[in-house]
Parts: structure tokens; sequence; C-alpha cells
């Protein structure tokens, strides 16, 4: 099997996720939570709903109802979703404790029994440092990354540069970050999906995977440059895909039954970091197999091209 001779349409499929995200994000960005807009996070349970004597049973309750009380108390409201089968989360802008303390009573009045579960406020201050910080920590990470590559594969033989190594890992793990932020573009803008701080975790834990399995792709290219220096740059990289393809593809598929268990029964407030997850993952294991590698023989071929 050639994969190294089909890279160009690996490319063009990565262009083809990559570029509906990127028009998102530049058009509506990403849908921010309090985590970086400042904000209070409210946390309800309701253990007693709206009784319907016509019909005999309990009524579920509206998020469009219970978006009223808040917004008769002069609170705007983010969004409301229900985190579990009696509770309810509310993101809305801050909010003081004696308006938390009437929204509560009101609630009680209307729906029953009331508890609070959660209450956090961000000020708009914590909000912008929360996202320099992200920023600046994906950054890091990639520049360190690159200076890790080029210094581990140091002793590949000449005339290949362990720099490039390291720049086409970054390569890879940039493809990974704007597929998953421009899935997300896209899913806060027409599901209201928010991002916040777990979202930024979820991407620095997709850094780390897709170098990771890149890693083991170039660690094998570097290997294979002694043993295979009768062939050609792509043969040699195609090879080394084959060879550590089957070990790729099994990393893979345990994490991803892992993060499939967690979707299904680890409840609605990580449900958005696995789904991050998720698209990461599988991201980084295309990214590194069919994006990376070939992306350095794309590299190699150029450089040629100039000598002759």
């Amino acid at each position: 099997m050639n994969i190294i001779s089909k890279k160009w349409w690996y490319f063009v499929l990565s262009g083809i996720v990559i570029v509906p995200g990127l028009i998102s994000l530049v058009t509506y960005g990403l849908r921010a939570s309090v985590d970086f807009t400042g904000g209070t996070l409210l946390e309800l349970q309701i253990k007693n709903e709206p009784f319907d004597k016509t019909q005999g049973r309990q009524l579920k309750i509206k998020n469009e109802d219970l978006k009223k009380v808040f917004t008769d108390n002069k609170v705007e409201v983010g969004s409301i979703q229900q985190s579990g089968p009696d509770m309810y989360l509310v993101r809305a802008k801050e909010i003081d404790k004696n308006t938390v303390v009437k929204i509560e009573n009101t609630v009680k009045a209307k729906y029953g029994n009331v508890k609070e579960e959660r209450l956090e406020t961000v000020g708009p201050t914590v909000g912008a440092e929360t996202t320099r910080k992200a920023i600046t920590a994906i950054i890091v990470a990639s520049l360190a990354i690159i200076c890790f590559i080029a210094w581990a594969f140091r002793t590949i033989p000449k005339p290949y540069s362990s720099l490039k190594f390291g720049i086409c890992a970054v390569a890879a793990l940039v493809h990974d970050v704007l597929v998953v932020t421009g899935i997300f573009s896209l899913l806060g803008h027409f599901y209201k999906v928010e991002v916040d701080s777990l979202f930024v975790t979820a991407l620095l834990t997709i850094i780390g995977f897709s170098v990771h399995d890149t890693i083991v792709v170039f660690d094998r290219i570097r290997e294979n440059l002694r043993k295979l220096s009768g062939l050609s740059f792509s043969e040699i990289v195609n090879d080394s895909i084959l060879e550590t393809l089957a070990r790729s593809l099994s990393t893979t598929l345990t994490v991803l039954f892992t993060l499939f268990a967690l979707l299904l029964f680890g409840g609605e407030t990580i449900r958005w970091f696995v789904v991050a997850l998720l698209i990461g993952i599988i991201s980084g294991t295309y990214s590194s197999i069919f994006n990376a590698a070939p992306l350095l023989v794309v590299w190699e071929e150029m450089k040629g091209k100039r000598r002759k």
C-alpha cells in the first residue's frame, strides 16, 4: 500500500474539514463561556416539577420558563442546560448573592423544592487573564515541541534536517487544533455550544497525543534512514508509516473506547470536553499518518528540485 503517492488527496481532505471551520471562526468566533467572558455559573436542583392535574402527571420544566424567572429579575442569561434528571445549569452575566436568593425563592415558589448545588462567579478581568494564559500555553507548548524534536532527532543522517521533523510535527498539531476549534465554532453558532477552561485542557491534551503519535512515525523514519539507505526518501517514509500503522490504530482505538464510555455515562458537565477529545484524537491519528509524514516528503522533494 503506497500511502505517500496519494499525499495530495490527504491534504485536500484536511482542507475540506478545516476551511469551513476557519470561515466560521472568522465569521462567528467561539462561543465563550463565563470562564472567559466573566459571569455567574449557577446549578440548581429542582426536585418537585410542576404537576399537571388535567393530565395527572408531572410536567417537564422548560428552559424558556426557567429563563423567564431570571429575566424577570433583570439577569441576562447566556444558556440553560439540563445537567441531570433534576439538575439545571445556568450561565448568566454576573449576579450578586441577593439576586441569587431572590431567583431561588421565585423558582421554589413556582416549581417546588430547590437546592443550590453550585454557584461560581468569574469577573471579566479573570476571564481575560484565562484567555491570555490559554493562548500562551498553546504557543509555548508548540515551540517547546519543535525544540525538543529538533534536539532528539539531531543524529539523523545528513542531508536531512531534524528541525524539519519538529516543524512538520507542529504543523500536524496545528491541523488538529484548527479542526477542533473550527468544529466547536460551528457547534457554538448552530447549537449554542460554549467553550470553557475544560476546552483548553482538551486542546492541550490533543496536542500531546498528536505529537506522541507523530513521533512514533518519525522515530521509525529515523531508524529506516540508516537501514534502508538504498531507497528514496518517499519510499522510506511510506515503509515507516506501514510499519507503525497497526500500533497507531490500536492506541487510538483503546483511547476512543474509553472516551465513548465517558460520553455515554460521564454526565452533562464533561460532555463537550469528551467530544473535543474525541474529535482531536481522531484528527491527531489522521494527521500523524496522512499529514505530518507526507508533509516531510513534500518538503524534501521541493528541496531536491531546488538542488537540480
